[in-house]
C-alpha cells in the first residue's frame, strides 16, 4: 500500500543540489505568461519601480503573486506572496508563504528548482518562529526543511524537543513516527502513530501508517485490523476496494 505524502521531501541524506536562481525561475516562468498576462505583470513592475512605500509595495507584490499564481506559475507566486509577509513582518502571513513553498516540492520535477523553494521556506518559517517563539507550529515547518535538505538529526532534535514540551503535538509525532519508518524503528513508529489515534481517533493517515507499520513487522493480523478500521473512515470507494485487495493478500 502506498503511505500517504509526507509534509516536504525526506531526504537520506546531505543534499548536494545547488538551488535554482530565482532569476532562472522568473524567466523560464515570464516564457510561459500569456500575452494578456506578460502586460499585466509590465504595469505592476512599473508601479513597483515608483513605489517607496514599504507597505503599499506589499500589496503590489501580492498583486504580481495573484497573476502568476492565476497562470499556474507558482513558484513566482510564492516567492512574491513571501516578499509581501516580509514587509509586513507578519508571523501568520509568513507561515502561510512558507507552508505554500513546502507543499509544492512534492510537485516540482526539477531538484534544482525544488531545493530553492525549500531553502524559500525554510527562511520563512524561520522569521515566523522569531516572530512567535511560543508558537509551535513554525519551528514544525522548519525541522521539516532541515530533514528535506537532508540534514535529519537536526530536524529529528527539533521535533523531539517539541514533543517533549508537548508529547500531545500530533505534527511532530506524525513526522517522527514516519522517520522512524524510514529508519527501520518500527516499533518506536507504532508508539507515535497510536498516540496520534488515541487524541484523534478518525486521523485516517495515522491509521494507515499503523497498518503498514505492522505488516513491515509480519504482524498480519494487527496489519488487517487497521487497515479495516482505515477503511471504515476513510468514505473513499475506490480507496476502499483497493484495501480489500490488499487485505485479502494478507490472508
Amino acid at each position: 500500500m502506498a503511505q500517504p505524502n509526507m509534509a516536504g521531501a525526506m531526504a537520506p541524506g546531505p543534499v548536494t543540489m545547488k538551488p535554482a536562481s530565482f532569476d532562472s525561475i522568473l524567466t523560464a516562468s515570464g516564457k510561459q505568461l500569456p500575452a494578456k498576462a506578460a502586460a499585466q505583470v509590465a504595469t505592476i513592475e512599473n508601479e513597483l519601480k515608483a513605489n517607496r512605500d514599504s507597505s503599499r509595495m506589499a500589496s503590489v507584490f501580492l498583486k504580481l503573486a495573484k497573476v502568476y499564481e492565476e497562470n499556474k506559475l507558482l513558484p513566482v507566486a510564492g516567492y512574491y506572496s513571501a516578499l509581501a509577509a516580509k514587509l509586513d513582518n507578519s508571523e501568520k502571513m509568513l507561515t502561510f508563504a512558507a507552508q505554500f513553498f513546502l507543499d509544492r516540492t512534492g510537485e516540482t520535477e526539477s531538484a534544482s528548482v525544488q531545493q530553492w523553494e525549500i531553502g524559500q521556506a525554510e527562511d520563512c518559517f524561520e522569521r515566523a518562529s522569531k516572530l512567535a517563539p511560543d508558537n509551535d507550529t513554525p519551528k514544525i515547518g522548519l525541522a521539516t526543511c532541515y530533514i528535506a535538505k537532508g540534514e535529519t538529526m537536526k530536524g529529528v532534535g527539533m521535533l523531539r524537543d517539541i514533543t517533549q514540551k508537548e508529547p500531545d503535538n500530533i505534527p511532530a509525532n506524525m513526522l517522527l513516527g514516519q522517520l522512524s519508518i524510514q529508519s527501520g524503528q518500527l516499533d518506536k513508529a507504532i508508539v507515535r502513530f497510536e498516540t496520534i489515534v488515541r487524541l484523534d481517533p478518525k486521523n485516517a493517515d495515522a491509521m494507515l501508517y499503523l497498518a503498514e507499520t505492522y505488516e513491515k513487522k509480519g504482524d498480519k493480523g494487527k496489519a488487517i485490523e487497521w487497515y479495516n478500521k482505515t477503511r471504515i473512515i476513510v468514505d473513499n470507494p475506490e480507496f476502499r476496494a483497493n484495501i480489500d485487495k490488499h487485505i485479502n493478500s494478507l490472508k
